[in-house]
């Protein structure tokens, strides 16, 4: 079965409750739409504004703070906002990623080897069975490995042991000094067969949240090597279908997936720094137009809030006062500058009561980009 490449971006918005917002607890539109990037610690409120109707910032609050939602590193070797329920098999399929990533280079270079980061966990583990500061985890470090190998230490082990980020208030429930505690499950014990189970585990939940998928999309998704992903997708067998893309390209699906029609209207949105859509694929033509990949994805991995117009990026938007300032890269209608002056007003009155000129800290790649039409949108 061929699939086009509309019809492709049509089933990854779908997936991602970007076709049309929709009335849902937010802990369980986490769980749908798989994940959410949550480096910058906004980002996750935006993203889920954009996907629900009614939103209400307090219920990631909430979510957050009871834990049915947890913040951690994980796929792509970043920092992901997941429901709880998720966490443990995600983290599982992606312990060699980060025991490689992790515990080499600075960790390395601190004069510390892998078993001595495996040696380190446990106790790490019990020190953070309460919320700690990074400061205080680093003087524990600190007794352990001495003042001159803690930072490296810390480098890598605040990625690879299993800690979650721990709410510390402010505007978006995690404020610029992060606490952490362990997360209630350590590495996996001689644990290649749990590996590979969960690995298959997290390339269903990648197919059903941003399918249909490539084994390079779904390596980028997770940033696991391309052999494991195929490996994993080959002995799923019948659990998964089979597509070629528009380019001869491979897919893989879940069957039953939702697939809409290529003529599927896709309302315009304001999206978050970072949003998992436009980092999912190895081909990010899927949503992203080539030509403008290098304007909203920047030299050192910054990705521009962007605008989505007919499902694709158009251009970028920042939070100024008195609105959003929108800037398109092409001409746009009149009929599409209303919609996104509605979505402006709507995120507008969120950031009202929490942070009114979000992201302002990269306004200065602003400057960096090329002309195009501007428009202030008022709130």
């Amino acid at each position: 079965m061929d699939i086009t490449a509309q019809e492709l971006n049509r089933a990854t918005l779908g997936r991602q409750l970007l076709l049309g917002r929709e009335v849902m607890e937010a802990g369980e539109a986490v769980r749908r739409v798989v994940a959410l990037q949550a480096q910058h610690a906004a980002s996750p409120y935006v993203a889920l504004w954009n996907r629900l109707a009614g939103f209400a910032p307090a219920e990631l609050d909430a979510a957050f703070a009871e834990r049915a939602v947890v913040k951690a590193t994980l796929m792509r070797i970043t920092l992901h906002a997941v429901h709880a329920d998720d966490y443990q098999v995600f983290r599982e399929a992606m312990q060699q990623t980060l025991y490689a990533s992790r515990l080499g280079y600075r960790f390395a270079a601190a004069g510390l080897t892998p078993a001595d980061g495996e040696a380190l966990v446990p106790g790490l583990l019990d020190f953070a069975d309460r919320p700690r500061t990074a400061a205080e985890v680093q003087d524990w470090l600190e007794e352990r490995v001495g003042p001159e190998r803690k930072a490296g230490a810390w480098w890598g082990l605040k990625a690879y042991a299993p800690l979650f980020h721990v709410p510390t208030g402010g505007p978006w429930s995690f404020g610029p000094r992060s606490s952490f505690v362990a997360a209630g499950t350590g590495p996996v014990p001689g644990g290649r067969e749990t590996m590979t189970e969960a690995l298959r585990h997290l390339v269903l939940r990648c197919l059903a949240g941003f399918g249909p998928a490539s084994v390079a999309d779904v390596a980028q998704f997770a940033m696991v090597p391309r052999a494991p992903v195929r490996r994993a997708l080959l002995s799923l067998d019948d659990t998964v279908e089979q597509l070629r893309g528009p380019d001869g390209t491979l897919l893989y699906d879940v069957p039953g997936a939702p697939r809409p029609p290529a003529e599927t209207p896709a309302p315009p949105r304001l999206m978050a720094m970072w949003d998992s859509v436009l980092l999912a694929h190895a081909d990010r033509s899927r949503v992203i137009p080539p030509a403008y990949r290098r304007l909203v994805i920047r030299v050192n991995g910054d990705v521009l809030p962007t605008l989505l117009v007919d499902g694709r990026v158009a251009g970028v938007w920042r939070a100024v006062d008195g609105g959003v300032e929108a800037t398109a890269f092409h001409d746009l209608p009149g009929a599409v500058w209303d919609g996104l002056a509605a979505e402006a007003a709507s995120l507008t009155a969120m950031l009202a009561g929490r942070d009114t000129e979000v992201y302002r800290r990269y306004h200065h790649w602003w400057p960096k980009l090329p002309d195009g039409q501007v428009r202030l949108l008022k709130g």
